[in-house]
Parts: structure tokens; sequence; C-alpha cells
């Protein structure tokens, strides 16, 4: 990396949990700066403004969640199955980690993106997108290894894993009682299990 590079990705790194937390919109100049260490110049040195600072900052946080999130779907789980209860998984154990980072990076930024910076709300957009893709294709796969049901509508179920979880992240991040993204995940497992599993648990 030459050394512009390394100073963009250093301030993205040191600014990733600010803009989650306190938000895209938010988040002043002088936090970045403050964040960073860095001058008011150097940051636009490296970004033509704030909200390209902002912008690679959610595709740097979503990545992050991205990396995490899909390696429930490596070899490491033989089965479809198995790896649908690892994604499942991967919320009930990471929850505290999440919230402490401010949330989910995806619904943060799609909540302010939607009324304040398209470019932002089309990133979100991607990755929502990438998401449904990534659990669809896991289900079809299962189908085709003779695992899931044939008749399952692999996009409809990927869309209502996504819905009932952020959902229950929402509901918990703002009431702070984790009792509601647990109810969340128990409903994804108890659809993985008796609606899409051949052989219902």
């Amino acid at each position: 990396m030459s050394k512009a590079e390394k100073t963009r990705q250093f301030i993205i790194e040191k600014t990733a949990s600010l803009f989650n937390t306190k938000g895209y919109t938010a988040t002043s100049l002088s936090d970045i700066t403050e964040a960073t260490g860095l001058t008011k110049g150097s940051i636009y040195g490296n970004f033509e403004n704030k909200d390209q600072v902002a912008l690679e900052v959610y595709k740097y946080n979503a990545q992050l969640l991205k990396q995490s999130m899909f390696r429930s779907f490596s070899e490491e789980f033989p089965t479809t199955i198995d790896k649908l209860h690892a994604f499942v998984a991967f919320y009930r154990k990471n929850w505290q980690l999440v919230f402490l980072n401010g949330g989910c990076p995806l619904m943060n930024a799609a909540t302010e993106a939607d009324d304040t910076s398209p470019l932002l709300k089309r990133q979100v957009t991607i990755s929502f997108q990438e998401w449904i893709s990534k659990i669809s294709q896991v289900i079809v796969q299962g189908q085709k290894n003779r695992e899931l049901s044939a008749n399952a509508d692999a996009e409809e179920y990927a869309s209502l894993f996504i819905m009932l979880i952020e959902g229950g992240i929402l509901l918990s991040k703002t009431t702070g009682e984790e009792k509601f993204l647990n109810q969340a995940l128990d409903r994804v497992l108890n659809i993985i299990n008796k609606e899409l599993n051949i052989h219902p648990s």
C-alpha cells in the first residue's frame, strides 16, 4: 500500500465504530479529527468530503460483518442444516459485540441513508441484496443435496430470516433486552428445522 492508501485505511479503521455508534449524519469532521489525531487538511487530502469518509466507513463495517457472518457457510460446517444453524449461532454469540459497536451497520446506515444520502442508501441496498443472495444460494444447495424441501422459495426464506433477525436486533438494541433477538433467532431456527428440513427435528 502507498502512504496515501495507508492513511485512508487508517482514517477508515479509526472512525468505523464512531460512525456506526454516533451516526453517519451526526458524526462531524471534528469528531473524525479527534478520533484519528489528524488535521482537517489531512482528512480532506485523502477524502473529497465527510460523506465520502462515511461511505467508505460503511463499506468497511459491512465487509467485516459479511466476512464474519459468511464463515457460517464455509466448509467447516458439512451439511446445509449445520451451516444454517451456524448462521443463527453467529448472532446468538456475537450480539454483545455488535451492540457495543453501535449495532448492525446495515440497519443503522439504512435508517439514516433513506432520507439523507442516496449514495449510502444504494450501498446499503447492495449489502442487503448480497446477504439475501448468499443465504438463498445456501438454501438452493441444500435443496440440490436433498436436505431441504424442494418446494421452498429460497429467496423468500432468505428475506424472511433477515427481516426477523434485523427486527430482533432493533428491538433488543432499543430496549436493552436480549430476549427480543433471541425470540427472533428461535423463530428462524424453528423455520429451518420444521419447514425447510426434509427430516424435521
